[in-house]
């Protein structure tokens, strides 16, 4: 404590920023500059991530000017565990904004599986800055984690940006913030390249994340399968299928859309979009025609504003329709034009379920 308390006093005889040109020595990875320079470029994507959610630039700013000082200090140079605690305390000593110092401390949430993530606006957008810059460039120089091995602790970080997504509820982008931090890292080393395999792992992790919550496999299955790219769009489309998953409507509705998917992937004709009404032989065609075309009008607007669990409750209502017409309608039939046109009215269904879920990889129970 003797020891503790002579750092403390030898840190705060000078400012906080003053430890930032010790940074321009110390390597964050030897491919990739030194903490001076990653700092930099969390400065540039922080930036960016601020002006999309209307965060406080300057609070980002000067956080991220301050956001490594502490680990030049004695203070975190004996206790290392202390990283972000020191520099949010010398902080709140020098009269930073509570939030620029609350923010230096919280770039490292989550520390662990169960902390807590950011809670300021300026600790989120730091906090998800840092940790997408370090999987960018560390999967930019081949050294992805592999097995047991991650050294850089890539899949708590990948966890760490979603659960901060998620949990705060932002509305980000994930390939979009990938593809900006590896453009950050174009005097070092070509990262577009790696751009898809990153937000392929961060993904992965996010099957981890909803097991983890009781979410069953198929479910974020047929949800992954349409690859959304904003993890809080993910999380709503998991939301709706879990709800629409437990509907009496879902086992048939499912089943449908594997005969339904199996029927497109055969044909040659899949792309087929226009229906002509004036082929509709059987009145159970007929049918499932009208019920679609209202249907539609009703949940494109639950579509495009996100209330996948509204759409998923609407469509259910297809079920009857659906099963009528595959007990009376033979798609295959021997005229090419009512065939292709079957198919379009198969096409179109099917087209619809897609904006929210490919409901086809779930299980039947």
């Amino acid at each position: 404590l003797a020891d503790a308390m002579f750092f403390w006093q030898q840190d705060q005889k000078q400012p906080l920023e003053s430890f930032n040109t010790a940074l321009d020595k110390v390597v964050f990875q030897a491919k990739l500059g030194t903490v001076a320079e990653k700092t930099k470029r969390v400065a540039a994507l922080s930036q960016s991530i601020a002006e999309q959610l209307g965060a406080n630039i300057e609070y980002v700013n000067r956080s991220v000017i301050l956001s490594k000082c502490d680990l030049m200090t004695d203070m975190v140079g004996e206790f290392a565990s202390l990283q972000g605690v020191i520099g949010k305390r010398y902080a709140q000593l020098a009269g930073e904004a509570e939030e620029v110092a609350l923010a230096i401390d919280e770039q490292y949430m989550p520390r662990g599986a169960s902390d807590d993530t950011a809670t300021t606006s300026t600790g989120q957008v730091i906090s998800i800055s840092d940790k997408i810059d370090t999987l960018v460039g560390i999967f930019a120089i081949g050294q992805k984690p592999t097995g047991e091995k991650d050294p850089y602790a890539l899949r708590r970080a990948s966890l760490g940006v979603l659960r901060t997504i998620i949990e705060r509820q932002l509305d980000l982008d994930l390939k979009q913030l990938i593809a900006m931090s590896a453009e950050l890292f174009s005097d070092k080393v070509d990262a577009s390249k790696v751009e898809q395999d990153v937000f392929d792992y961060i993904i992965e992790r996010l099957r981890a994340y909803y097991l983890d919550r009781g979410i069953l496999a198929d479910v974020f299955d047929a949800v992954s399968a349409l690859a959304p790219s904003r993890p809080l769009d993910f999380d709503k489309r998991i939301k709706a299928v879990t709800v629409f998953r437990g509907l009496a409507e879902a086992e048939s509705l499912a089943a449908a859309n594997k005969r339904v998917g199996n029927i497109l992937k055969k044909s040659a004709t899949n792309s087929v979009s226009t229906i002509n009404e004036g082929l509709f032989i059987e009145e159970a065609e007929k049918n499932l025609f009208d019920v679609l075309n209202t249907l539609s009008e009703t949940v494109e607007p639950l579509f495009v504003s996100g209330d996948y669990e509204t759409a998923l409750s609407q469509l259910s209502s297809l079920r009857d329709p659906v099963d009528a017409f595959f007990d009376s309608v033979m798609v295959m039939a021997d005229d090419d034009a009512v065939k292709n046109n079957r198919i379009a009215l198969l096409h179109t269904m099917n087209q619809l379920f897609l904006r929210a879920a490919d409901l086809s990889r779930l299980h039947q129970s």
